[in-house]
Order: structure tokens, then sequence, then C-alpha cells
């Protein structure tokens, strides 16, 4: 990403004039990439394709990047996520600037959901990793390895040979989020495999992956996805073909 940018340059002087001129700017999926290198987002929101959500933030900390959102709109600069939204922004801009009843039209003429907001659902987490961070990757390793069982901050910490303190503030300056984050995250992406195989209940995947709460897995589940896991069970649990 970082490389299409440096390749992409000469293009930067052009889109700060046009934007300087009250032209707006719309990127597409990773085009955010593009348009962080321009500066235009500096202290602002976006989004992009979850896939690249890590590196984003790692690249650029100054930027709020709201990854679960199909569509940010600031000041005049406009992101969608993963590479079909760019369907909705288009549909978004044609309603802002035609009226609703066109933007349902094109909607309906191109099989649109037109109010998709949310692209939680889609994301699969996969934690940063290209960093030089021996120690950090592997208490990456570790949680991934064992995320079922009972881990904490200051076992991993103690393992490490590290203070929790200088523990917490390495792996997230690696990793862009905390390590009750990154265990939270792979846990919920166990339940959400396990989920989508559909061949046990919800209270067996949230005590296979570590979790005795129901209310705790849950809140956190739908906090992670958008979705409760009944729902997202039965958005992508694997069916079999119709007779």
């Amino acid at each position: 990403m970082l490389s299409a940018g440096h390749h992409n340059r000469f293009f930067v002087d052009w889109i700060i004039k046009q934007y300087k001129i009250n032209a707006e700017v719309a990127a597409l999926c990773t085009g955010a990439f593009m348009l962080a290198f321009t500066g235009l987002l500096k202290n602002k929101k976006c989004t992009t394709h979850w896939q690249y959500a890590n590196e984003f933030r790692f690249f650029y900390p100054d930027i709020t990047l709201v990854d679960g959102k199909i569509i940010v709109e600031q000041n005049g600069l406009y992101s969608s996520g993963g590479s079909n939204a760019y369907w909705n922004l288009l549909i978004f801009l044609v309603e802002k600037y035609v009226n609703r009843e066109m933007a349902i039209l094109v909607a309906k003429y191109f099989v649109v959901n037109l109010d998709k907001i949310a692209q939680t659902p889609f994301i699969v987490f996969n934690g940063l990793k290209e960093h030089n961070d021996k120690k950090v990757l592997q208490a990456q390793e570790f949680i991934e390895q064992y995320y079922f069982q009972k881990i904490t901050v200051e076992g991993l910490a103690e393992m490490l040979f590290l203070t929790r303190r200088t523990f917490e503030r390495r792996f997230k300056n690696c990793t862009t989020c905390s390590p009750l984050e990154y265990l939270q995250k792979v846990r919920i992406e166990a339940s959400k495999k396990a989920l989508e195989a559909g061949r046990k209940s919800v209270e067996e995947i949230m005590t296979d992956v570590g979790y005795f709460d129901s209310q705790t897995f849950r809140e956190l589940f739908k906090k992670i996805t958008g979705l409760t896991p009944v729902a997202y069970r039965d958005k992508y649990r694997k069916q079999a073909p119709a007779g």
C-alpha cells in the first residue's frame, strides 16, 4: 500500500489542489491509503477494506479508522469499505446530489442493498505481524495457539520477562490493539468459524473458545461482528444444497 502511494505521488498535489477549490474527494476501498498519503485525512475519520485495517492504523496513526463502517463522510472526503462497497458509496452520492428516489431506482437496477452501512459481519481478524518485535510476535502466536485456555496479561508479560506496562506498550505499538483486545478478537474469530460450520450450539462454542458467561460472550460477539451469535450463525452457516 505504501509503495502504491509512492508510485502515484505525482497526483498528490493535484488532489490537494482540487480539494482546496471545493472539490469533494471519494476514495474507494484501499484507495483510502492514497487519500491518506495526501495528508487531507489527518485528524479526520475514514474507512477502508477490513483486510488492511491493521496496516492503515500502523502507517497513519493520526487518522481515525472506522473499519466497521461501509461509508464514512467527513468534510467533503468520502471513503468506502471492502471492494464491492464502492456501490454503496456511489449510490450514497447519487442520493446526496440527486434525490432518494433516484438512489432507490439505481439500487434496484444494479441489485444493491441500499442501506447497508456496516462491514463488521464480513471482517476476518488477522493480527498485524509485520513488525520486528520478537517478544510481541511470540505473545501473538501463544494467544492464537492457546486462546481457549485462561490467559492473562500478567501471565504473558511474565512469560516474556517483561513488566506488564512495558509489554502492553510494546504490544499495542506493534499490533494497534491491547493484548486483551487481541485475545478477544482471536476468540471471536474462532467462534465465528465454529458457527459457520453449524455443528455445535452457541453455548458449546462459547465454552470451547474460553468464555463461561453467556451475556459477556454475546455482548462481545455483537460488539466485534455487529451481529448476535445466533444471527451470525443463521447468516453464514453452511447449508446443504436443496434436493
